[in-house]
């Protein structure tokens, strides 16, 4: 019987290296330790991100192969365009992080029971948000939250971590105004984590794990924040997410 390493208290503790993560479960690297920042934010730099449910003991994944999307190809088929012209919601970016996250944690998917986002990894990445690491994307219904999305920003890479929706097409809106986002933050790299025919529909594909490491190790070093609230918001609106994704342009010196 296969074992895996198990973290203490400090979180300045290294990780295993990823290439010993389990066969089966696939993926799964390490338990035990906590979600205090730094721990966090070194997982993600080093390919590794929490996922376990509610009684259980933190798990440690770093799955291979990896999902991941360059921004800008995303997949948006001709209809879902169309709506997008016509679409009246409201895109804002790191509004409301908290009730992104809650939403992602109690909105019932299909073929899923229950959550693996529990009370303690809402507190974590809710205190990475304050921190600058997390950020949200929120989709509005007249003032109403319908869509969203979260993930983590370091260096060039985000780190997506989970979405919802409550109305047809809300969260694909979420995913293609965050994708607008990262291209206007130069930020290169979104990884979808575990592979899914839903991620290779949006047009993400599998990276080996190995390659997917090697590309974070240039994307986020140094690890910094990235700041996505600033961004132009009509450029986050439905009926410009419809045209071709290209970069914001750099805004004008100021003058001498």
């Amino acid at each position: 019987m296969m074992r895996i390493a198990v973290l203490g208290p400090d979180p300045a503790q290294g990780f295993p290296d990823p290439a010993t993560a389990l066969h089966d479960p696939p993926g799964l690297l390490a338990m035990g330790g906590d979600l205090a920042p730094r721990r966090l934010i070194d997982a993600y730099v080093c390919g590794i991100f929490p996922w376990y449910s509610e009684g259980e003991p933190i798990l440690w994944w770093s799955p291979d192969p990896r999902m991941v999307l360059e921004p800008g190809r995303l997949h948006l088929p001709r209809r879902f365009r169309r709506f997008l012209r016509t679409c009246g919601w409201e895109v804002g970016i790191d509004r409301d992080f908290p009730a992104v996250i809650r939403a992602c944690a109690t909105v019932p998917r299909r073929g899923q029971r229950g959550t693996w986002i529990t009370q303690e990894m809402i507190a974590a990445y809710c205190t990475l948000h304050r921190l600058g690491w997390a950020h949200s994307v929120e989709v509005r219904e007249k003032g109403v939250l319908v869509g969203g999305i979260y993930g983590l920003a370091i260096g060039r890479a985000f780190f997506g971590e989970s979405m919802f929706s409550l109305r047809a097409n809300a969260s694909r809106v979420a995913l293609t105004a965050l994708c607008r986002a990262l291209i206007d933050s130069g930020i290169q790299l979104l990884d979808g984590q575990v592979e899914s025919p839903h991620l290779r529909q949006l047009g993400f594909a599998p990276m080996p794990r190995q390659d997917f490491l090697q590309r974070i190790t240039v994307l986020c070093r140094p690890a910094t924040r990235t700041d996505l609230a600033h961004l132009d918001p009509a450029r986050l609106q439905p009926p410009a997410l419809a045209t071709p994704t290209s970069p914001a342009p750099a805004p004008a010196p100021d003058p001498a």
